[in-house]
């Protein structure tokens, strides 16, 4: 019986890989970038400025990363660069704007950073952009 066998094949690994660049790279477009895209103008008033950097370039920094990063990494277009924008909103969400917080409030941006951390120690799998392009 292989209900219990560890071998992992490249495909397997791959299909994997497409599932979690899919999720984690559209739900944070759609759900997350989004939203601030449309409502920049409201957003940008109240928009942490976790670097001293200004509110607004903050927030286009964010809407850069969650939203047209997001896209990138959920069709695995230039995956390994892509993901770090992600990766360094989700740190700075959950260890800077959220630190002070109770965990099941910052957990979303901790599993969001666990994903993109995934994606860019194993990479985007064959099923994607950046595979068709090496070709």
């Amino acid at each position: 019986m292989k209900l219990f066998a560890i071998g992992i094949s490249d495909n397997k690994v791959s299909i994997a890989m497409l599932v979690l660049r899919l999720v984690s790279g559209l739900t944070m477009a759609f759900s997350h970038g989004l939203g601030k895209l449309e409502n920049y103008s409201k957003a940008v008033e109240t928009f942490p400025d976790p670097f001293g950097a200004g509110s607004q370039l903050s927030l286009i920094l964010a809407i850069f990363a969650e939203f047209f990063c997001g896209i990138f990494v959920a069709f695995g277009f230039a995956t390994r660069f892509t993901v770090i924008p992600l990766i360094i909103t989700m740190a700075t969400a959950f260890f800077i704007i959220h630190s002070g917080d109770a965990f099941g409030d910052k957990e979303m941006s901790f599993i969001y950073l666990a994903m993109y951390l995934v994606i860019l120690i194993i990479g985007p799998g064959k099923y994607s952009i950046d595979k068709l392009i090496s070709k």
